[in-house]
């Protein structure tokens, strides 16, 4: 008899977790699923073991003792996505609004240090309108034990976090310090402050779509890496994803069959690379072209489109790609696209990731809007990232590989255990035209004729300087290869050097030029 008012008592409390189903139909009348979707959807089916179920709020201040709940607004848990182990937590907004108080963000931190000592990903699905004011400080405590494992996870296991609704105040940081941030578009948000603070302090009206939507992060700001057109599409991009990361940094990334030829000839590269050297081309189909076939997964597809980063595989292993986008500013580097490339390069770096560039850059993207926002501070920090990096590092030089761009993305003495180049290679301190105008500016002065002068010497330039054979001769280039060997040629080159082994000096660490 004892035993049955025990397990009464133990249905009571579970019940009590549950979520009314008013506060499911309000969910769904938002266009998102409610918490118990998300993870049903995410997760393999009876993988989920949760932790931390019965704890709540011990604050009595604003009536929240009257509504507290078991849970406290989040979910946390060990689970399994296509059988490999993760960590997880997951905000439910029908409870106070998802809203952080101390318990809340004190089972978000425990779960978070789970990761940690298991070494799995750590997956956060938020959806919270951010700190609980009726717990005061308390909640904003909670918070920045968060943001220190953030940074304790950075570099030792993948973190990932998914905006699937509101995303504000303390709520935005922690995503901000993760590794990758998914957005589902038209229910998810991030902003410090909302638009009704907005409007009282500035007099701005504004959507939370237009301050901080998807597109808004994906495009604009840059705080976000991946677009989803939903919430159910956001969570397969999260499966996606992991398919290319390690467990740790201890690990390696997983090899999975492409049944993809390793000596398979690229006879489609002729035809999308232009002949003449002024032409754009879409540099997405040269790497598609090349890599295993459906493998690429762009990282920050609609930001910084002048360069273009992600993940895929040659020969069933994982690789991190940077490319110059001839399509978007001839492919310069710039702050944006600067930024977009140091922070992937630092990441497949933590996690052991080989990286293969795909160049053709004329340089950095000059101006006085780039000098007076620091390109000169952004750009540093792709020469730094690719300086500390010490996976197997390849750069395939296309066409241009002109100046400082040059030496971020091709120079041996950067770092690059390979550097192939095709025919149509450009490796010089600038292009011709420049070259000329500055070489033999005092000449052209003195001609009577000095746009046929100029093209002559533009000419000498382009034969004697704007091929790959100067720096070959020179050992700056190891290899000239044609365009239909160059998945073998990588794959081959990627093979032997994948044992490589570099030590960084004993520091606590670098001072990156923020």
């Amino acid at each position: 008899m004892a035993h049955n008012n025990k397990l009464k008592e133990f249905k009571e409390m579970k019940k009590l977790g549950e979520i009314d189903k008013d506060k499911i139909k309000a969910q769904h009348d938002k266009g998102k699923l409610t918490v118990w979707e998300r993870l049903d959807f995410l997760l393999d089916k009876d993988s989920f073991i949760e932790l931390d179920e019965f704890v709540e709020t011990s604050s009595n201040d604003y009536g929240l003792q009257k509504k507290k709940k078991p849970r406290d607004g989040v979910i946390t848990g060990i689970a399994r996505i296509e059988g490999r182990k993760v960590c997880i937590y997951a905000q439910d907004f029908t409870f106070i609004g998802g809203s952080m108080g101390e318990v809340h963000t004190r089972k978000i931190a425990r779960i978070m240090k789970s990761a940690l000592k298991l070494g799995c990903p750590i997956i956060g699905l938020l959806d919270s309108g951010g700190a609980r004011i009726q717990e005061g400080i308390s909640g904003l405590d909670g918070g920045g034990e968060i943001f220190r494992t953030n940074t304790r996870c950075s570099g030792v296991i993948p973190q990932i976090s998914a905006i699937l609704g509101p995303c504000a105040g303390i709520a935005v940081y922690s995503p901000a310090l993760t590794d990758f941030v998914f957005m589902a578009n038209k229910t998810g948000n991030m902003f410090i402050t909302g638009p009704n603070v907005i409007k009282a302090v500035t007099g701005e009206d504004i959507t939370p779509a237009a301050l901080g939507g998807a597109s808004v992060h994906c495009e604009k700001s840059g705080v976000a890496h991946f677009y989803a057109d939903d919430e159910k599409q956001c969570l397969m991009k999260i499966k996606k994803l992991l398919s290319y990361l390690p467990q740790n940094n201890l690990e390696s990334a997983p090899s999975l069959d492409t049944k993809d030829n390793p000596d398979r000839k690229n006879t489609e590269i002729s035809e999308i690379l232009p002949e003449d050297p002024m032409k754009v081309y879409d540099v997405v189909q040269i790497i598609n072209e090349i890599v295993d076939k459906k493998s690429l997964f762009q990282v920050m597809e609609k930001y910084a489109q002048n360069a273009v980063v992600g993940f895929a595989r040659l020969n069933n292993i994982v690789i991190g790609i940077v490319a110059n986008q001839p399509q978007v500013l001839a492919g310069c580097l710039d702050i944006n696209s600067s930024d977009k490339i140091s922070r992937f390069v630092r990441f497949c770096d933590s996690f052991n990731i080989p990286l293969i560039n795909f160049v053709d850059v004329t340089g950095y993207l000059p101006g006085t809007d780039q000098e007076h926002n620091g390109i000169i501070r952004h750009g540093a920090k792709v020469l730094y990232a690719y300086s500390e990096a010490t996976v197997p590092k390849i750069s395939l030089v296309m066409r241009k590989a002109y100046g400082g761009a040059y030496i971020a993305l091709v120079s041996k003495d950067m770092g690059y255990d390979k550097v192939i180049a095709w025919p149509t290679a450009e490796i010089a301190v600038m292009g011709a035209e420049g070259a000329v105008n500055i070489l033999d500016r005092k000449e052209l002065e003195k001609s009577k004729n000095p746009e046929k002068l100029r093209q002559e010497k533009i000419k000498q330039f382009q034969e004697k300087f704007l091929n790959p054979y100067v720096a070959a001769k020179q050992g700056k280039v190891d290899m000239i290869i044609e365009f239909s060997e160059t998945r073998k040629t990588l794959i081959n080159v990627l093979e032997a050097i994948l044992t490589k082994r570099e030590k960084l000096p004993s520091k606590k660490h670098g001072n990156l030029p923020l």
